[in-house]
């Protein structure tokens, strides 16, 4: 085929003048080959036809080599560029993911009007531990935090005023959880509880719940 084509002037310069008196072989020369060409005349010429040949077949593994290295470097190039814009997708995509979920986090778990806390620790369980660990360690304290301030709670408001007093007055060195224990009650037991405590321990617990300005 590129005898025929005459590519890189194969044909007319290279077998041209080796083949083109022999019957039958001649035919597959360029057609714009006649026989007025000769070796001499020729820049490609050569003497026998077993040099044609092998110089033929040098240009067409040349040519294959070159375009087959061409082929890989095109497809090498598209492959990485379109690596690329899939790694760029990707990273713009994982960026946004994390902003929406820190929104999520903020605006839904731990804002003003979200549900009660308990109901996503099971969520948390449930999700990859390396993404969740620190808001699943924040929820458990949280949850571990207000189950054990319901029980002081239900502990302190079931007893009488008086005695409950007598046991806060004692908390002089953790006030915040005497505060944090009566800040949980209802007004009436909050209220008599006070009134039982030591003057000076009840104003500085009512200080910390409600500080001036």
């Amino acid at each position: 085929m590129l005898i025929k084509l005459d590519v890189g002037g194969f044909g007319s310069g290279v077998l041209a003048p080796v083949i083109k008196d022999v019957p039958y072989l001649n035919k597959i020369l360029p057609d714009s080959v006649t026989e007025e060409v000769s070796t001499e005349d020729s820049q490609y010429a050569y003497t026998n036809l077993d040099d044609a040949i092998n110089r033929i077949k040098e240009l067409e593994i040349e040519l294959a080599d070159a375009q087959n290295s061409a082929n890989s470097d095109a497809d090498y190039i598209a492959q990485l560029e379109e690596k690329a814009k899939e790694l760029d997708t990707y990273k713009q995509n994982e960026a946004d993911f994390e902003k929406e979920k820190e929104k999520w986090y903020e605006d839904v778990v731990f804002s003003e009007d979200a549900p009660d806390i308990s109901n996503y620790k099971e969520y948390y369980e449930s999700i990859d531990a390396a993404n969740a660990e620190v808001l699943y360690k924040q929820v458990v304290e949280q949850t571990l935090t207000d189950e054990q301030m319901d029980d002081y709670v239900k502990t302190y408001s079931s007893m009488k005023p008086k005695e409950a007093a007598a046991i806060f007055d004692t908390m002089t060195d953790n006030l915040q959880l005497v505060a944090d224990i009566l800040s949980n009650m209802d007004t009436q037991s909050r209220g008599d509880i006070l009134g039982k405590m030591n003057s000076d321990t009840a104003a500085k617990v009512t200080e910390i719940m409600e500080p001036s300005e």
